[in-house]
């Protein structure tokens, strides 16, 4: 996954097509993130001793092929690409503007 927390991405395909947000948390082994303010789903809560129960709304995951990372330079979506530095360390880079992603 050349995905991680706290990039900021663009929702590709679904019924929260067009919308940004940051990565909150990515769920590896189910090729899955979390992204702020999207894919919202409610969830029914049951009443414990010390919380009230209720209707609660939260970010459900969405599968990585549907998001896409937003270039901090061109401030559009686009693809990620790893390159070597000078230190021979792999860094993330956009396809579009071929600047590093930190």
């Amino acid at each position: 996954m050349n995905l991680k927390t706290g990039d900021k991405v663009v929702v590709i395909c679904g019924k929260d097509k067009g919308k940004e947000g940051k990565i909150s948390q990515t769920l590896v082994k189910e090729d899955k993130v979390i992204v702020e303010g999207v894919n919202i789903v409610k969830k029914h809560i049951k009443p414990t001793n010390g919380k009230d129960g209720g209707i609660i709304e939260v970010e459900a995951p969405i599968h990585v092929s549907n998001v896409m990372i937003v270039d901090p330079k061109t401030k559009k979506r686009t693809r990620i690409g790893k390159e070597l530095d000078k230190n021979g360390k792999k860094v993330r880079i956009t396809k579009k503007s071929n600047s590093k992603l930190d």
